[in-house]
């Protein structure tokens, strides 16, 4: 009880209340129901279950019971795992990209470097041949500045500028993503939980891209809950704002239904590489589906809980907390 005070003292005190007011108008503008009963319950969910304003819009806790609200994963309870299975000393191998890709270089599967402003000759060199790279923040989140470009003489000064100081290989996707979206990589997000001595996957969800260079979630894209023992597709596709895609949008590729390739070999790359790390084990990994082979794209010590357990991808509004539950209980 004393954590989940703390919790909600900090977002108390930071809380962004135009945020806050916009949610309960929302809803109240969608559901009809009282915006004094949602302020209050708001707080409730709060105290009781950890879940901030916008966690109480985005799983539709306004529409569950208290056994229903009791399986979301909020904001509060996730960051209690990042707490309790992430030790903070080792959690610069993840933060710091420059680390993790020299760290996990070998799972990577494609070229890269880091800008330091010294190091143009080496950067010439990396560019030798290609006709596009991927750019990226060290330190960016949600595929935020992720950009693709075409380099030229001007490109290292230019990356420089925009803190752009990842300079990657383009990933070339395999054909089977391709034909569901070619804008961007559709990458998998795999979540590992466990403690030093054994990590496992507990959820796979596919992310994918929708007219922009990125697939994540927060930045324009849609994810979807990969069964994972049939490697297939059982649900359809949802965006940020609760755009619902049975097939993708552009491609009119089914979503439902759709078998992720290569998947077995997803789970020995994850089995391998949640070794390397053992003291952090709440992870998600972003993997890619190469022409090389399964390869990281990245990973996140802080791996968020917004994808997981979304209304479209419930069963009589049940959440995906018992299975993080059930793998600390072992």
């Amino acid at each position: 009880m004393l954590e989940k005070l703390k919790f909600l003292s900090r977002r108390i005190l930071k809380m962004d209340y135009k945020g806050f007011f916009d949610v309960i108008d929302r809803i109240h503008k969608k559901t009809g129901k009282s915006k004094i009963v949602l302020f209050f319950d708001i707080i409730a969910c709060g105290i009781k279950y950890q879940a901030g304003y916008l966690d109480y819009e985005l799983f539709e806790m306004y529409d569950l019971n208290a056994e229903q609200r009791a399986t979301v994963l909020t904001r509060g309870l996730s960051n209690h795992y990042v707490k309790i299975c992430n030790d903070p000393a080792y959690r610069h191998f993840f933060i710091n990209k420059n680390e993790f890709n020299t760290l996990f270089d070998k799972y990577l599967k494609r070229d890269w470097i880091i800008l330091d402003g010294k190091n143009e000759d080496a950067f010439n060199e990396f560019v030798k041949g290609k006709k596009e790279i991927i750019a990226k923040p060290i330190d960016g989140i949600h595929g935020s500045g992720v950009t693709k470009l075409t380099p030229d003489e001007n490109t290292y000064a230019y990356l420089m500028k925009e803190n752009l100081l990842l300079a990657e290989e383009v990933i070339e996707q395999i054909p089977e993503l391709n034909k569901l979206n070619a804008t961007s990589v559709n990458t998998i997000r795999v979540i590992t939980l466990g403690d030093k001595e054994k990590s496992e996957i507990i959820l796979a969800y596919l992310r994918i891209g929708n007219n922009k260079i990125v697939d994540n979630f927060c930045g324009g894209g849609m994810v979807a809950p990969i069964n994972i023992e049939t490697h297939k597709i059982d649900f359809p596709a949802t965006d940020k704002v609760g755009n619902v895609y049975y097939k993708h949008p552009t491609t009119q590729t089914d979503i439902v239904g759709f078998e992720v390739p290569c998947f077995d070999e997803i789970k020995e790359l994850i089995a391998e590489v949640s070794k390397i790390v053992p003291q952090v084990s709440y992870v998600g990994w972003d993997v890619a589906l190469s022409t090389k082979g399964p390869c990281l794209v990245e990973g996140n010590d802080f791996p968020g809980h917004v994808l997981y357990g979304l209304p479209p991808h419930r069963i009589n509004g049940i959440g995906v907390a018992p299975l993080f539950k059930k793998v600390l209980n072992k």
